[in-house]
């Protein structure tokens, strides 16, 4: 089992920012694509954004203009900078290496005033 660990959730008033950390085992880092999802209560996961091995990065519609995923090789993370949030972001934010089962705990982001 590899330990995902997610970090930087809280609650934020609509219009704030939030920055999410993943943290992960360093000999694990290289080989993936890490993708940052989210689930809202009564709905399905969903894709936030992802990063490849490259730096080449996909973002869902909603996360354009608002959301940076970051990939730092060296320090072996991956984190999620979010802006501009609404009550609609409310939900459970999840680090993922595609094409594996493993997933973190998540951490919760709630924007309400």
């Amino acid at each position: 089992q590899v330990r995902i660990v997610e970090s930087g959730g809280g609650l934020v008033q609509p219009g704030g920012s939030l920055r999410l950390s993943c943290g992960m085992p360093s000999n694990f880092f290289s080989f993936y694509t890490w993708g940052w999802y989210r689930q809202a209560p009564g709905k399905q996961r969903e894709l936030v954004a992802r990063v490849d091995t490259n730096g080449y990065v996909e973002n869902a519609n909603f996360a354009k203009g608002r959301f940076t995923i970051f990939r730092d090789s060296a320090k072996k993370i991956v984190d999620l900078q979010m802006s501009d949030l609404g009550p609609e972001d409310t939900a459970v934010y999840y680090c993922h290496p595609d094409a594996t089962t493993f997933w973190g705990q998540g951490t919760q982001v709630t924007v309400s005033s």
